[in-house]
């Protein structure tokens, strides 16, 4: 008897999704995303600010844009992402519907419901995407992981440090700042 054929999904899945449901596509596989709590929408506005106003302030070609922000990582429609923050510095891969290729700097804020995928499916997706930077925040571990993927390094920080962005210069953020 021959094995049963898993569905793929492409892109045109995800927007075809009932108004208000969003999901991720990786490899023509969907998973559900579940709504976030408030301490995640916290983080994310928090770090998005902070980002924002760096990029105002020093000027350059990055811009930084908050989920729900559509990213279509590889050249098919199989790999549709919603990172917590992106920033993308070649404006050739911004179009009206998101961003297509892989953004310099990627910010995911761990939620429960999340936790494999941002330890380890995106991890992997995004080191061969060739995003340069990947952050993973994890305020129930108190645990901020820098992983340069450029130069396949990883660093560990806590919410009492503070953190330098590897794709700037002098952009520090210090996480004992937020208040969780």
């Amino acid at each position: 008897m021959p094995l049963l054929k898993e569905k793929v999904y492409t892109i045109d899945d995800i927007y075809a999704l009932p108004d208000g449901q969003r999901a991720e596509l990786i490899d023509g596989q969907i998973y559900d995303m579940a709504p976030p709590n408030r301490r995640h929408q916290y983080l994310i506005s928090e770090l998005h600010y902070q980002i924002k106003d760096y990029i105002r302030r020093k000027g350059g070609p990055c811009e930084v844009y908050p989920a729900p922000f559509a990213v279509k990582l590889n050249a098919d429609d199989r790999t549709y992402v919603e990172p917590d923050i992106s920033v993308i510095c070649d404006s050739k891969k911004l179009t009206e519907k998101g961003c297509t290729g892989a953004p310099d700097w990627i910010i995911e804020v761990v939620s429960p419901s999340s936790i494999r995928m941002d330890y380890s499916v995106k991890l992997f997706k995004y080191r061969t995407a060739r995003v340069r930077e990947y952050w993973i925040v994890d305020p129930d571990k108190n645990r901020i992981m820098l992983h340069d993927l450029e130069e396949d390094n990883m660093e560990e920080y806590t919410f009492s440090d503070t953190v330098k962005a590897g794709i700037y210069d002098d952009l520090i953020i210090d996480f004992s700042e937020l208040h969780l």
